[in-house]
């Protein structure tokens, strides 16, 4: 046990009386040492806690009277009831008619920031219902503008929430999907869309009618004004119909991006384009909203465009729906950050719209993984998952094991072989589709959930094998006339390897965008990366082999095969293209363990683990997994213990893939991701080149030269940067 029950004051001790004196089975001492290193040791965001210690139940613990952690203590009303009686959503908003047209905006920009803040991970009921009109939906039905507003909300608001429950996204942002009992469905907003359209026209023909020259005016006489105010009329009018088409649009989108097999998702995109139109109108409006308002100087996190405060809201209301946690401080973002948040959710639901539905597993993968890269908010994360996997199929159209036959580079008849009713098989598509949930999830919860799968994929490819070799006998025996059963085993089985190794290559990349390495384990890591790659291209080259052996057997005859064998065998663009991340891979491993041995750089040092423990701590469950055999950290000091910066390899790694980079460029001339890649590699290995130049000339004779680790032109591969202290 640690004592950490004496203060120091100037050179004396001040000892303080402990709360559990020390007996046979304790001991005290004194901490004061062990903090400061910790102090000096622990980065920004780590933590040091105990084996019994549980930061859920910590932070969930509750203090009465406290206003940040009682639920009952700070709140201005009791119920909604109560709320109304004191007039805070008076129906209509004011008797005048601007200030009720400038409110009902403000309204509306309110409820997008709300909506916005929800979107980001905070409780429905303390954000977009709030709204003290969407909790008494039957209250604004008098009033044909905000009833039929607050009823799409209603109906996007419960589409949404449709599909990240359905689709299961949402991780720790558990809040997203409760509703707490809120009125989300209510008779009628099914509908929604009629009466909105019919509000929008009334008010496109008060505009119409505003803008019409004095010849025309004697025919719209009888066309009610919006409001009072002439001189406002235009502005009012069309600030209303971007918002109203907005919300049309956007729930347009949300209905037809989950039709079924995709068949929705052209028409989501025009409604996508109209969307941005209408926000881009929402956003040039604020300057006049403004000007015709007086709002408050110096507010802080303006939720509306006109800068004035909405009424009929109330964030502290529905606090105790909030359990079983404590109330959080909600902080709505400001309209204008919810204005971008919508543009760059716009943007992520036009890629996903725009995508062909590929049916190859290799370019369905990159698809994810590049849009990853976007870092996408969870309800287009969401839609995502919903468009790949619909009723256990790929897109909701093709069979799991049709997409593994094709993946591994069968021929079509395999598809509907009988084998695909083994056990094994069904575990196959099913671990198949949880990786596919698990690529559209946040990238942090995505590496925990990969590393944890690895040994499901492992184990799945003992139980295939045995469950082959009892189906179709030896499957290791390679003949010319082996049956359909073989091949589908055998190219089932090279394929599901070679998937393992690339869920363990995403597991170590996503730790740099992580930030979970830091610099004294980046030789660790890119040692274990090398591996991982080399073992992925190999997989990746037998797979490819085994498809070019039988449509070679099918084409040709057995003497012209005896004649290939003497050819130079050149591989394939595929093969290439890793072989130029394993060289990186080596190349980094080579010169940071040169690095330490030479100049005592980037050793791993601290008071709290080993460079064993760290090593276990990052690689466990791939160690856990055996990816791959006979691995351990025993391996890597005997690898790196001998790498010198004068050794020739670690040149050769960075202009292998420097010179292979430069010529791969024909063969991906059409694919504008692969030729980013390619440009990205190159960068990376002509810097690392000449910085290995320069620490082999100057090292020896300037002692201050220094050598940093950037990752300025590639997410995971480091670029060096030398530079004198």
């Amino acid at each position: 046990m640690v004592d950490v029950s004496e203060a120091v004051k100037g050179d004396s001790k001040v000892p303080i009386c402990p709360s559990i004196p020390s007996g046979e089975q304790t001991v005290w001492a004194n901490a004061s040492s062990l903090l400061h290193l910790a102090c000096n040791d622990l980065r920004d965001g780590e933590l040091i806690y105990g084996e019994n210690f549980n930061l859920f139940a910590a932070m969930s613990a509750l203090e009465i009277m406290d206003p940040k952690m009682d639920s009952g203590m700070v709140r201005t009303y009791y119920s909604v009831d109560e709320a109304i009686e004191y007039g805070a959503a008076p129906i209509p908003l004011s008797l005048d008619k601007t200030v009720d047209v400038q409110r009902i905006i403000d309204i509306m920009d309110h409820l997008l920031s709300c909506e916005a803040t929800w979107h980001k991970g905070c409780s429905l009921a303390q954000t977009v219902f709030s709204c003290l009109y969407l909790l008494r939906p039957d209250r604004t039905s008098s009033h044909a503008l905000l009833h039929s507003y607050c009823r799409v909300m209603r109906a996007t608001c419960n589409a949404v929430v449709c599909t990240v429950s359905d689709t299961r996204t949402n991780e720790e942002e558990d809040l997203f999907t409760m509703t707490h009992g809120l009125p989300l469905k209510v008779d009628g907003d099914d509908k929604c869309l009629t009466m909105l359209h019919a509000v929008e026209e009334t008010i496109a023909r008060q505009l119409r009618a505003c803008k019409a020259t004095l010849s025309k005016k004697r025919v719209t006489e009888d066309i009610e004004p919006l409001q009072n105010n002439p001189d406002l009329e235009e502005g009012l009018c069309k600030s209303l119909l971007c918002q109203l088409r907005f919300r049309k649009h956007f729930y347009h989108v949300v209905m037809n991006i989950k039709r079924p097999q995709g068949r929705g998702l052209e028409l989501a995109k025009k409604h996508i384009a109209c969307c941005f139109e209408e926000l881009d109108s929402m956003i040039k409006s604020a300057d006049f909203l403004r000007s015709i308002s007086a709002p408050e100087d110096g507010m802080k996190n303006e939720t509306t465009a006109s800068g004035c405060q909405p009424v009929g809201f109330d964030s502290t209301l529905n606090s105790r729906l909030s359990a079983p946690t404590p109330p959080r401080a909600i902080e709505t973002i400001s309209w204008k950050k919810a204005a971008e948040y919508f543009q760059k959710l716009l943007h992520e639901l036009e890629i996903i719209c725009s995508y062909n539905l590929d049916t190859v597993f290799e370019g369905l993968l990159r698809f994810v993984v590049e849009f990853q890269k976007l870092r996408p908010e969870l309800v287009a994360r969401a839609h995502l998952q919903h468009l790949l996997v619909q009723d256990g199929k790929l897109y909701g159209r093709d069979s799991v094991f049709s997409v593994i036959c094709k993946a591994s580079l069968l021929p079509e008849v395999a598809k509907n072989h009988d084998i695909q009713k083994i056990e094994p098989v069904v575990q196959l598509g099913q671990l198949l589709i949880t990786l596919l949930r698990v690529l559209c999830t946040n990238i942090s919860w995505q590496r925990r959930k990969l590393g944890k799968i690895l040994q499901d994929w492992r184990i799945i490819h003992v139980q295939l094998e045995l469950a082959f070799r009892k189906e179709c006998g030896d499957i290791s025996a390679t003949s010319s006339n082996e049956n359909i059963c073989i091949k589908i085993c055998r190219h089932i089985l090279i394929w599901v390897e070679e998937q393992t190794y690339w869920i363990a290559s995403r597991f170590l990349m996503l730790g740099f965008e992580l930030d979970l390495y830091s610099p004294s384990e980046y030789c660790m890591v890119y040692w274990y990366m090398y591996i991982i790659l080399i073992k992925l291209a190999e997989k990746t080259h037998m797979r490819a082999m085994t498809s070019n052996d039988i449509s070679k057997k099918k084409g040709k005859k057995k003497r012209d095969l005896v004649k290939e064998g003497g050819k130079d065998y050149q591989l394939p663009p595929a093969i290439l293209f890793l072989q130029c991340h394993v060289y990186l891979a080596e190349g980094l491993t080579m010169m940071l363990a040169a690095l330490r041995n030479e100049r005592q750089m980037y050793v791993s040092t601290g008071p709290f683990n080993t460079e064993h423990e760290r090593f276990v701590q990052h690689f466990e469950l791939l160690l856990k997994a055996c990816l791959p055999d006979h691995v351990s950290y025993y391996s890597f000091v005997e690898t790196t213990a001998h790498a010198h910066l004068s050794n020739a390899a670690m040149y050769n790694c960075f202009k292998g893939a420097q010179r292979i980079a430069k010529e791969l460029r024909s063969s991906f001339s059409n694919d504008p991701d692969k030729m980013a890649e390619l440009r990205r590699i190159e960068q990376v290995a002509e810097h690392n080149s000449v910085a290995l130049g320069l620490i082999s000339r100057l090292g020896a004779v300037d002692a201050s030269l220094k050598v940093q680790f950037e990752f300025s032109h590639h997410p995971f591969f480091a670029t060096a940067v030398v530079k004198r202290s």
